[in-house]
């Protein structure tokens, strides 16, 4: 399977309506007792930022098999590898909890932000 290579972004940049693709770092114990770390990525939309400073989270919403989840990320949490920039839509609200029940498609934008250098 071939995966896009989409740029990185840091979280001071990251706003409501990007599309985004978290990286981060899952710790398993086996039945041994061996822990082993690997790389768990969650893919959606970004409907929610709040806080301030390195208490700032975010809300990203996906659909997973017809069925909407939610994940609520703090931007700095020390278990996120990176953050990738996947799409951007145009929107006008800074909280877009309407995509609960809004069916409508969000229309497509260019990102307007500099993204970092992995």
């Amino acid at each position: 399977m071939a995966t896009a290579n989409y740029p990185a972004i840091a979280g001071e940049d990251i706003r409501s309506g990007m599309t985004i693709r978290v990286h981060q770092k899952i710790r398993e114990k086996n039945p041994k007792g061996e822990e082993k770390e690997r790389i768990q990525v969650y893919e959606g939309l970004v409907i929610n930022v709040r806080g301030a400073g390195i208490q700032k989270t975010m809300t990203v919403r996906k659909s997973s098999d017809g069925i909407g989840v939610e994940k609520i990320f703090p931007l700095y949490l020390p278990t996120i590898a990176k953050m990738e920039l996947v799409g951007q839509v145009k929107v006008r609200r800074k909280v877009l909890h309407f995509v609960r029940s809004h069916k409508k498609r969000l229309k497509e934008v260019k990102p307007k932000i500099k993204t970092q250098q992995a």
